[in-house]
């Protein structure tokens, strides 16, 4: 079928297929979602169990271990992880990466069914697990909202007020607070009036916990009317609850004659937030899934500039991170990247092929890309990290088809044929190959985007994009080019050796004809060159993913386990106030006992821990990042020494964890503490390329234990339980109600009066048997000392350990994972026992191998279509050659600018070799086509076809590097530009020096018979 002769006839088809691409294109830039990465499915779901008054190991076994036996049992779980702390059991369960988004509700359906049925099995006074399957939700617009001045309750009618407005805006999910203070109602008697009343802690306990309660209170029904009958109200107030009566002794007294009833903040909060020194709480929007974040983020702007009026006066609202804006800007970029790379093609073709050709083939590519978008809009492919990378990949391999026609129609009409007949003697030629080599080019990024894992559904949108792309090319290449060849190219006099008669043509020739002659060096050479290029390339640094471009960076600061949330906030001032004379940084926000919300999808927050504090550090730019880092690593470490300091940059990838980690596991803490310390000593020896060495069950801590007089406390009626509620009373208070605010509900706690010397030992204790109160020291024997673990780990039903580290700035965790490897596997492991990798190494391999399993099956196809489209074997053995050469650009390119070897630059190695198999392609047909055609020796054959795909081959290469350029101050494309910037220029050496040498090898035989039959005539 001549579809390009087809497109000139019949202008109409063409013009509508133009007008389509490019209006529908621009529709489709208007109405596609935008977001920063890829809409994806966090497969895990959080389990949290209370269990108060049992110590971490306590609650491993009797919370955890029942709850985790039951969830393993479910086919779809893939690793389960828990977290004991004392009173506190925090389940992970990560599902298998082969589930699907759709698929989740009902699995999350099932878990919450088999965690409800191990419930029944737990402890008495454990609570009822929470399932949280919303642990991945990402609130990309996050607000710091600081209220000087204000009261705690202000505090929470503001939040309260700012969430439920956002919520009313289109296209929110969810808005999530954070830092808002805890009020507590805090009742406390009078030790020696209750005591001289005889009146107990739990009398008072049990008038107030039913104050504020609502309750049914039947219905009267007086003939055909029926009326409700409302509960009678309760106290609105803390003078209200100050002014109950409770019963003692036939009589009737007030809580205010016998406690002291005040409300204010809670005494031990779980979180202090601040922003530029000044307390805040945060605000953090999250959009529907598949909307617009940027229309989403704008509309949440307006909406908040249209609340300002009735804000009260002093609040202000401080980003911390703005997904939005991100989005709108890296779309931006994106467009002038696109305008840049069409602009370097019409510049390049234009010198090199004249502006008619120029025009020709930057419309095509116009068309192309503005094509491609309408696709995306008509597929809900959103605008996001992957799709833009994908367009901007494609970009080097768009411009090939549309040059290999275009070449090839205004050669032929230099020759002197009228424009139809240029077309079909430049599409018959390339049209089936140049299909055949984009169907490749789309192969060899099929098996990362169909695999059925994290990665195919993270990744599925770069290949969506490149099989739209460059089928949409091919398309165009065949249609629209013709068409604008006929309108621009003009028709020569018929003189067919002038269009390869330049300068550059003949020493090309020249040079061609010299490697022919001396064939067997040059393969010496290249295979030379490829080894060491190899050996060179396992020097080059690996870096599974590369740092974000966004000027963030983080610090983690944790004191010893047991330290107090308010010591750590104290020191985390100090870090503040010598931030705030620093003129490169823009903000600081603090957190104290947990991380952040989730505002990148890539963002793992800190689970909570009182001695743990975080901050997040904004720059004016990414520049200014490192010295910055360098010297508040300095200062942290020398400052307070005792804690662990570290500093972590944002990277495009998933977060958590240390980059160098092992783990240990095995049935006897002592015993993986033990395999813990050895490995620290291990990792601490084995390279100076470690920091922050640690391991993440924390320091042990003392515990105060009563030692339970049996004898006594049995005759004197009092439990351990009535010893346990008399110690806590005397430090945190008993939480004994709720008072009922509207919809808030805040704790009636009641607590011994703190305002004298203070001895645990000098408590009273109600004895129900004596009616009266006795001295605790009389019901315990002393008080014992332990040591015990209060933060334990479990993975997969098994004590686990887990021995991090941070490695230096300049070098990454690959290579020091290569120095410290010898070290970690000589420690002797006991039996029972056992010690993997995770970090860095461990997510890369796992990615490695989730690449592996799909990537045989596409090489499969592409080497199978590669053999269909000759009909022969050797050929495609010549092209295949050429692709492990490829790797010598490569090296060669990221060696020279010191980048190390990403993701990114994976999927520009894929690009890489796509484009070079369809260079390869079209090279091998052409000698084909003129060995058949026109009956030339062999050698003369491959130097006529060589020369004539020397300038598409030259052009598409120049075009594409210079497109590259302006993606080399992104951080996340870097690595990939240079990646095919060096790759294409050795690939195309080895397109028309190498491919003719192996061509001239495999044919030999040819070349032999030729001369046999040469001196036979003679």
């Amino acid at each position: 079928m001549d579809i390009a002769r087809g497109s000139i006839e019949r202008p109409l088809y063409t013009w509508l297929i133009m007008l389509i691409a490019l209006f529908g294109g621009i529709w489709g830039f208007m109405t596609l979602g935008r977001l920063e990465d890829p809409a994806f499915t966090i497969k895990e779901v959080i389990v949290i169990t209370q269990y108060p008054g049992a110590t971490a190991e306590q609650v491993a076994l009797e919370v955890s271990e029942p709850l985790e036996s039951a969830i393993q049992k479910m086919e779809e779980v893939d690793t389960i992880t828990s977290t004991n702390r004392p009173g506190f059991s925090r389940i992970n369960v990560e599902f298998k990466d082969t589930y699907d988004g759709n698929e989740l509700p009902e699995i999350w359906t099932k878990l919450r069914a088999r965690v409800r049925d191990a419930a029944r099995g737990l402890p008495s006074g454990a609570t009822q697990p929470m399932v949280n399957d919303s642990f991945g939700d990402v609130f990309g617009i996050f607000y710091a909202v600081t209220t000087p001045g204000f009261s705690d309750a202000e505090k929470y009618e503001l939040s309260t007020y700012l969430r439920r407005e956002l919520l009313t805006v289109s296209g929110v999910a969810d808005v999530d607070v954070s830092g808002v203070p805890n009020e507590t109602i805090y009742v406390e008697p009078d030790m020696a009036l209750t005591t001289n009343l005889n009146m107990s802690v739990q009398t008072i306990a049990n008038a107030i916990a039913t104050s504020n309660s609502v309750t049914p209170a039947g219905e009267l029904q007086a003939g055909p009317l029926k009326t409700r009958i409302q509960t009678p109200e309760g106290s609105d107030s803390v003078s209200e609850i100050a002014g109950l009566t409770v019963g003692s002794q036939g009589e009737t007294i007030n809580v205010i004659d016998v406690a002291n009833v005040t409300r204010g903040r809670e005494v031990d909060p779980s979180l202090f937030i601040r922003y530029q020194g000044e307390e805040a709480f945060t605000l953090g929007v999250s959009g529907v899934a598949n909307e617009n974040i940027v229309d989403v983020g704008h509309r949440v702007d307006a909406k908040l500039a249209e609340l300002d009026s009735q804000i009260p006066y002093g609040v202000e609202l401080h980003p911390i991170y703005q997904q939005h804006l991100v989005v709108e800007e890296a779309s931006n970029n994106f467009l002038v990247n696109l305008a840049a790379s069409v602009a370097i093609v019409i510049v390049v073709l234009a010198i090199f092929m004249g502006w008619r050709a120029a025009v020709v083939v930057g419309v095509t590519l116009l068309l192309t890309v503005v094509g491609t978008l309408l696709f995306m809009a008509l597929f809900s492919i959103e605008m996001e990290r992957i799709s833009l990378g994908a367009l901007i990949i494609a970009m080097g391999m768009l411009v090939d088809n549309a040059i290999v026609v275009a070449e090839g129609m205004q050669i032929a009409m230099h020759r002197g044929k009228n424009s139809r007949d240029a077309a079909t003697e430049a599409s018959g030629k390339t049209q089936i190959p140049l299909l055949g080599a984009t169907v490749i080019g789309i192969m060899a990024f099929a098996g990362i985007g169909l695999s059925p894992d994290a990665t195919g559904e993270f990744l599925f949108s770069l290949f969506a994009v490149i099989g739209i792309s460059l089928l949409l090319s091919w398309l165009l290449a065949l249609t629209v080019t013709p068409l604008l060849g006929h309108y621009f190219f003009k028709q020569g006099d018929g003189d067919s050796d002038e269009a390869y008669n330049s300068m550059l043509f003949r020493v090309y020739g020249t040079v061609l004809r010299a490697a022919l002659k001396l064939r067997w060096l040059v393969v010496a050479g290249l295979v030379a060159v490829t080894v060491v290029c190899f050996a060179g390339f396992g020097m080059l640094k690996q870096q599974f993913f590369p740092n974000s471009n966004t000027p963030l960076f983080f610090v983690h600061f944790k004191l010893p386990q047991g330290t107090s949330i308010e010591t750590t906030s104290d020191h985390m001032k100090v870090f503040e106030d010598w931030l705030e004379q620093r003129e490169d940084v823009v903000s600081v926000a603090t957190f104290v006992g947990q991380g952040a919300t989730r505002f990148m999808l890539t963002y793992a927050a800190e689970q909570a821990n009182p001695s743990y504090g975080h901050l997040i550090i904004r720059t004016e730019d990414i520049d200014a990042i490192p010295p910055l880092r360098a010297d508040l690593d300095a200062f942290g470490r020398a400052q307070f020494p005792e804690g662990e300091f570290r500093t972590e940059r944002l990277v495009f990838g998933p977060g958590g964890g240390a980059p160098i980690e092992a783990r240990f596991s095995g049935p006897d803490p002592a015993v993986l503490r033990a395999l813990a310390e050895q490995a620290m000593v291990a990792l601490d020896g084995a390279s100076d390329n470690v920091l922050n060495i640690r391991q993440d069950w924390r320091e042990q801590e003392l515990v105060l234990k009563p030692i339970y007089a049996t004898d006594r406390a049995q005759t004197a009626g009092v439990t351990r339980e009535d010893i346990s509620n008399a110690m806590e009373f005397a430090t945190n208070g008993l939480t004994t109600g709720v008072f009922r605010e509207r919809e808030r509900l805040i704790p009636i706690v009641m607590r011994q009066p703190h305002n004298g010397e203070f001895n645990l030992m000098n408590q009273v204790v109600f004895s129900s048997a004596a009616g009266s109160f006795v001295p605790v020291e009389q019901m315990i024997d002393g008080m014992g000392y332990e040591v015990e673990n209060t933060l334990v780990h479990r993975r997969e039903r098994v004590y686990t350990i887990t021995v991090g580290a941070d490695v230096t700035a300049d070098v990454t965790a690959a290579t020091v994972w290569n120095e410290v490897n010898s070290a970690i596997e000589a420690i002797d492991v006991p039996v029972g026992y056992q010690m993997e990798w995770g970090g860095e190494h461990e997510n890369s391999a796992n990615a490695n191998a989730s690449l592996g399993k799909q990537l045989p099956l596409s090489l499969l196809i592409m080497v199978l279509i590669s053999v269909l489209l000759f009909n022969a074997i050797r050929q495609p053995i010549i092209i295949w050659l050429l692709v492990p050469m490829s790797v010598n650009g490569v090296v060669i390119g990221l060696m020279g600018t010191g980048l190390p070897f990403t993701f990114t630059a994976l999927l520009g190695l894929l690009s890489l070799s796509g484009m070079l198999i369809k260079n390869g392609i079209v090279l091998v047909e052409e000698i084909d086509i003129v060995r058949r055609d026109e009956g030339l020796p062999l050698r003369d054959s491959i130097v006529k076809a060589s020369v004539s795909r020397l300038r598409p081959v030259m052009l598409a290469a120049v075009t594409t590097i210079l497109g590259m350029a302006p993606l080399m101050g992104d951080a996340f494309f870097v690595s990939m530009a240079v990646t095919i910037m060096g790759g294409l220029a050795f690939a195309t050496v080895l397109t028309m020096v190498a491919a003719p040498v192996f061509y001239l090898i495999f044919f030999r035989g040819v070349e032999r018979r030729e001369q046999k039959a040469a001196v036979a005539a003679a």
